[in-house]
Formats: structure tokens, sequence, C-alpha cells
């Protein structure tokens, strides 16, 4: 399969590249994104074949089907990571939570959030190709609290690789922050700055697009590459849990085969849910995409009136941190898929230049056909927290922005399948509040709190981050983010 890119193809670059080539250079021309040039058609055939399938053996073939440039070998190894998930038959257990209402709880990997889900193997395999390719290769990350953990966890002590993890100071959790500054492998850098994750995934996008860093980098004998979903190799890897998602509806004996399922995602930086438009696309029977969004609901306007507008919108600070973002950049895959790589380059021009772009009437309408979307606050975040706690389930403050949208969003009778993207230990603060009413709690307080609360275990990967010695110390203007990189290299 071949990768085309979002905005056209300028002079300096092929018409489309395989998988490792846009893994391994994740920006195409005109700052765009690469996308898959057609998608496999799976339907009803393939998901019936995977109803008694494990996860590993969907995984595998659904990636097959993409026809990726990758030894099989070297896939089996990735997908294998998986054993290492709390339950190694079951990495993603959907729970039910009551008629017609579905948790598929993402985050029983390593860094306890979903993004291991795609980084784990993602990060093999992109090692495996540089030194297939006998390259060395600096990747960089951009977190708002979950990839940097997964993306150092994955390339950690791996070979040809060097990573610059950078997260905003003062815009995480205590956990996600002592889960990147304890890292203590030699071939990882983390950088806190000095101002919120979209100024970190501008700098990411910048140092991507920079000719004069890419030179600095050649001539160290180093390429560049990312680790954010702006990475296609991250968004393959995240369609393959709304396939099993569905098949657990079924096999659970809620949905029968064939029968559409809402999906309900918190949306930050889009990429989550456009794995599941993937899926749709690939024939997964999809009613509506519910996008829910905390009190930065620049995606919620997006999808109910067709205008992405940044103009005069200061980020906010909220209880859900890793949904802290304004410029979504897998919304510009959707764009494309839905306008066309022409009026993309259009759009995405207005939001570099205006910081806003419009969608036609007939443009909107496309996008209502699939989307639907709506946002809830920190105060109403913590009432569905409490409240699903006393039905006997717990959950972050990321998932619980999911119940709102699925109150005014899901408006058929049919299963509605709500994604939880991180677990509880990482926001214990937040959740020790809406639970108990303690203000200002340390995380390793709330933690206890709730453990004790809820009759839960502290996984021994965060109770151990608390006693670990912090490494990356370093919070710096964001005007000095490459010489700080250099520096490290």
């Amino acid at each position: 399969m071949e990768f085309i890119q979002t905005r056209g193809c300028d002079e300096n670059r092929p018409q489309s590249v395989t998988f490792s080539q846009a893994i391994l250079s994740p920006i195409a021309s005109f700052g765009g994104l690469y996308v898959p040039e057609t998608l496999p058609k799976l339907g009803l055939e393939f998901l019936n074949k995977h109803l008694d399938s494990s996860y590993k053996e969907l995984a595998a073939d659904m990636l097959s089907s993409f026809e990726i440039d990758i030894e099989q070998s070297v896939i089996d190894e990735a997908l294998s990571l998986y054993d290492n998930f709390d339950d190694s038959k079951n990495p993603v257990p959907v729970i039910k939570l009551k008629e017609n209402l579905f948790v598929s709880e993402l985050y029983h990997g390593p860094t306890r959030a979903f993004k291991d889900m795609a980084l784990q193997p993602f990060g093999h395999i992109l090692s495996s190709v540089a030194q297939k390719r006998n390259e060395n290769y600096l990747i960089l990350a951009a977190t708002s609290g979950d990839t940097g953990p997964a993306a150092l966890e994955t390339f950690k002590n791996k070979k040809n690789i060097q990573v610059v993890c950078m997260y905003p100071a003062n815009g995480t959790s205590d956990v996600q922050r002592l889960q990147m500054v304890t890292e203590e492998a030699s071939n990882l850098k983390v950088i806190g700055i000095k101002g919120n994750f979209d100024d970190a995934q501008s700098a990411l996008k910048n140092l991507l697009s920079s000719k004069s860093f890419e030179k600095t980098l050649k001539e160290k004998n180093i390429l560049l590459s990312a680790a954010n979903s702006v990475n296609f190799g991250r968004i393959i890897f995240q369609i393959v849990y709304h396939l099993h998602n569905y098949l657990e509806l079924v096999r659970q004996g809620s949905t029968k085969m064939g029968d559409k399922a809402y999906i309900n995602v918190p949306s930050g930086n889009f990429g989550n849910v456009l794995g599941a438009y993937y899926a749709m696309l690939m024939g997964l029977p999809v009613e509506k995409l519910i996008i829910a969004s905390n009190e930065n609901n620049i995606l919620t306007r997006l999808i109910k009136t067709g205008i992405y507008d940044m103009r005069n919108q200061e980020l906010i600070l909220t209880t859900s941190p890793a949904m802290d973002i304004l410029k979504s950049s897998n919304v510009e895959r959707i764009l494309f898929d839905l306008y066309g790589s022409e009026r993309t380059k259009e759009l995405m021009h207005d939001l570099d230049t205006k910081k806003v772009y419009t969608l036609t009437s007939g443009e909107l309408l496309k996008l209502q056909k699939i989307f639907v979307a709506d946002f809830s606050n920190d105060n109403e975040g913590k009432e569905y927290i409490k409240n699903s706690f006393k039905d006997g389930y717990l959950m972050d403050p990321h998932t619980a922005t999911c119940f709102k949208a699925y109150e005014s969003c899901a408006i058929k009778d049919i299963d509605t399948i709500i994604y939880s993207t991180a677990e509880w230990t990482k926001f214990s603060p937040v959740i020790a509040n809406a639970l108990t009413g303690e203000e200002n709690a340390q995380d390793i307080v709330a933690l206890e709190s709730i453990s004790k609360e809820a009759n839960v275990k502290i996984p021994s990967m965060i109770k151990k981050l608390f006693n670990k010695t912090i490494i990356h110390k370093n919070i710096i203007e964001k005007d000095t983010i490459e010489k700080e990189i250099l520096d490290f290299l």
C-alpha cells in the first residue's frame, strides 16, 4: 500500500511513499500529513472471521490487509508486546455498565494509558526499520500527558534511536510528569517547556519541517521522525481496537453482527477517533462517531457550526489535561478524506495564518453525517465520576467527559462504546475530590485514599514512581528548544 499527502505534493517529495517511509519521515509536503492512498475493505466477512480470534490475531490480519512493507516476523514481535499487558489474552477489556452502554478500557499497558496500545508495537517496528537501514533517528514527541510516558517506555534503550520528549511544565498530572522525568535510559531526553501543549506540538511540527534543523542533524548522521499521532504508524494500530470492541459487543450478546453502534471518544488531538473513522470506512458498522470534549471545546464548535476558530481563545487548563488542546492535528486527515488535498491545503493555510477556517454548508453536512459532539466542564465531569462510582465503576476525568456526550448524542436505542483512555491512578487528586471532597491532595495521598475507598490496588509501576530519582529537571523557554535538543545530541 502506498501513502499520499493531505496537502498535495511539492517538487521535493515523491507523489506517494511506502509505509516505512511514511513512519520514518511523517511530515509531508507543505506541512501536511501522510494518509493511505486507499483503505482495505474488510466488512462483515472479516468481522465474522475473527469472532473467536485473539486480539493479536485480529491485529495481524488487519495489518496484513494494509500490505505494509514490514517483515512479518517484525510485526509478530511487535504484536507480542501485548502479552505484557495486564491480561495477555484480553489486553482491551470491554465492560458493560448498563443496558446499551459499555466502556472499552484501553489503559492496561505499562504506562496506564491508551497510548500504549499503539506505541508499544510502533516503537518496536520503527526501531527495527532504523536498524535494518543502518540509520540513526531522533524521535520527537510532544505530549499533553500520555504520549510522552508511552513513547519513552517503548523507545528506551532501543538501538539507533534517540528520543526528545517535550511536555508543558504545568500541564500534566504529577504521575504523568514523574513517568517522564524519572526515565533513566541514556537515549532519552525530557524537556519541560514554559507553555502549553499547543506550544509543544507547534515546536515539534516546526522542527520536523525545518530545513536548517534537518541539515544540522544530517551533519551528525541523524535523521528525524516523530512519535505523535501525526505519524501514521500510531494511527494504524489504533484502528485495531475499534474492530475488537465491536466484536466484544457481539460476543457478549448485546449487538447482532451487522447492527450499528455508537463510538464515543474523549478527543484532544483526534487520533483515537480517527482510527474509528478509518475502521468505519473499512466496514465497521457505526451509527455515529461521538466526540467528547472538555471546556476547550473547539472540536464541538467545529462539528456543530463548521467553524474552527482559535482567535482570541486561550487554552484552558482542566482536570482532563490530555485533552487540553486547541489545534488538533488529525482533523486534517478527516478534511483530506472528505474534501480533497486542494481544499485541505487551503483550510490549513487559513488556520496557520488566520487562526480560523470555515467550512461551506455542504462541507459541514458531510462532516455531520459522521460526527456528533458535546463537551462537559470540570464540575460536570466530577459529578459523572461520583455517580459512576456509586454504580460500581471507577473512572478517570477523560472518560467522564464521554457521559454528557452519551446523554445528548446517543439518541438511538443501540449500543454505545465509551473509550476509557487512562487509568484512575494518573489523575487521583481529581477523582479523590469527586469522591470524598478532599481538596488539593498530593498524588500519593489521593492514590492511597482512593485505593482504600474503592478497595483497589495501586499498580506497582505507579507506586514506585514516588521513590524514583528525578533525572530530567530542565524547564525552558519554548524558543530555546532547538538549542536544548542539539546540546543533548
